[in-house]
């Protein structure tokens, strides 16, 4: 099974609510902890007023040793100090050596001490207990008692229950989760709605793309494209420019192939009708034939070549290759030819040329342009190939000493089937060779040109130059 499709909307909803959601997640809880302890406090309060309370009708009897605490009081009085009739109030007051004074005899008796570092102007700490199987909140007072007979501290415990502090607390809670639950809502609309609107154009584009046609390959429209999308329909159209380009190129070789194939293919029908007729002698009809079979197979291999040159376009793992070397092996492989027109054969290698491309675009593009000099330079005659470098560029120059090419010519040449020579004889030719030439040197970044080589006014030949780029990086 293929794996799920990516989803870039739920990627940017998770990847804001998430994070949006944990932190209101950790922000109520710390906010409920926060309200506690203030609500802890405020009852806390109360105790002490409470207890401060029981702690002004205390009275010392007894002098000395013999001083006692000595106190009339009620549980009634803790009605005032009761918030309402959920919670209880339970007190203790104990005398200067522990002794029960009044109150609850079973509540239990402080078993903590006073902090130091207390807030209240008050001897007085704070803490959960238990009693009689309830919570409760323990306030423990420290209360000066003085007499006219006698001094000491009484302690005053006050306990309540946690009915009041805990309805408090959960409404608290329902408070804070209702808020916090609506902030969430509303974040979640808002994030919804900005992702919605922020992908709108991906959107838009793939449905554009989905609603053309195969053979549609314009560039998408970008001037309403945001700035981060930009990158993406840059390389989208630049992409696009190429497949368009490969596929006018595919198509003008299934046409040119098409009619440049017929002619040949006709010529050698009618060849084998006249041999089959016995028009001429069968000697003579198999040359022919052999001859027109020659000339199909190197326009087609020319044809090929062609092909494979826009394939090396396309790559952009392109190897280092010495030129120089190159121009060698081609020099021997077309030696036959050149001592078959007895020329007068120079070869200039001015040191290693290393430049960025196949080996095979190379050997290619040499091999077309010493032929083409090969074909035109008159039996006899000279042909000079030269090959030296310059800190940034190495250039090949072929010069033979044919008749030259006419100013009209000289840039239809390197259009394909292009046979016309300039002012010699015409010789026979598909008229690819330096159309591949051109396309070779284009693929590679450098130049071709062709110029007349002239001396006192009268054309001496034709010098083919190409200029490539150096490097010499690995």
């Amino acid at each position: 099974m293929s794996p799920r499709p990516f989803s870039l909307r739920r990627t940017l909803l998770l990847g804001i609510l998430l994070p949006v959601f944990a932190y209101v997640v950790f922000n109520t809880v710390v906010l409920y902890r926060q309200a506690l302890a203030a609500a802890d406090t405020a009852y806390d309060r109360t105790l002490l007023a409470t207890a401060k309370s029981l702690g002004e009708q205390l009275q010392v009897t007894g002098r000395g040793d013999a001083a006692r605490v000595h106190a009339t009081l009620l549980y009634s009085a803790l009605e005032a100090f009761e918030a309402d009739n959920r919670s209880r109030l339970f007190y203790r007051v104990s005398g200067f050596h522990g002794e029960m004074v009044s109150g609850f005899d079973d509540l239990p008796t402080p078993q903590r001490a006073i902090p130091k570092d207390n807030i209240y102007a008050a001897l007085v700490n704070f803490y959960d207990d238990q009693y009689r199987g309830m919570k409760v909140r323990m306030a423990v007072l420290l209360q000066p008692v003085a007499g006219v007979e006698g001094q000491g501290v009484a302690t005053i415990q006050v306990a309540e229950t946690l009915e009041l502090r805990q309805t408090l607390a959960r409404q608290i809670l329902i408070d804070t989760l209702w808020r916090q639950a609506a902030l969430l809502a509303v974040i979640a609309l808002v994030v919804v709605v900005v992702v919605q609107r922020a992908t709108r154009p991906v959107r838009d584009i793939s449905s554009a793309l989905a609603s053309r046609s195969e053979n549609d390959l314009s560039p998408l429209p970008a001037q309403d494209a945001p700035r981060e999308l930009l990158p993406l329909l840059d390389a989208t159209n630049q992409h696009m420019q190429r497949l368009s380009h490969l596929l006018d190129h595919q198509k003008r070789f299934v046409r040119d192939t098409s009619h440049q194939l017929r002619t040949p293919l006709a010529v050698l029908k009618t060849q084998l009708q006249s041999a089959r007729r016995g028009d001429v002698e069968p000697r003579q009809a198999l040359d022919e034939i052999a001859h027109t079979v020659d000339r199909a197979t190197d326009l087609a291999n020319q044809m090929l070549a062609l092909a494979k040159v826009e394939q090396l376009r396309q790559d952009r793992d392109v190897p280092l290759t010495e030129w120089a070397g190159v121009v060698r092996t081609v020099a021997l492989d077309l030696s036959a030819l050149i001592a078959e027109r007895d020329l007068d054969f120079a070869l200039e290698l001015g040191g290693e040329a290393p430049v960025r491309a196949h080996e095979w675009a190379l050997r290619e593009l040499t091999r077309n342009l010493l032929h083409n000099a090969i074909k035109h330079s008159p039996q006899g005659g000279a042909l000079h190939v030269d090959l030296h470098r310059d800190a940034r560029t190495a250039a090949l120059t072929v010069s033979d000493s044919g008749p030259g090419i006419a100013e009209s010519l000289r840039q239809r040449l390197f259009q394909p089937f292009a046979t016309d020579h300039g002012a010699g004889p015409s010789l026979s030719g598909s008229g690819l060779g330096l159309a591949i030439c051109r396309e070779i040197v284009q693929s590679l970044g450098g130049q071709i040109e062709l110029n007349n080589r002239s001396e006192g006014g009268t054309v001496r030949g034709l010098d083919a130059t190409v200029h490539l780029p150096l490097t010499t990086e690995p």
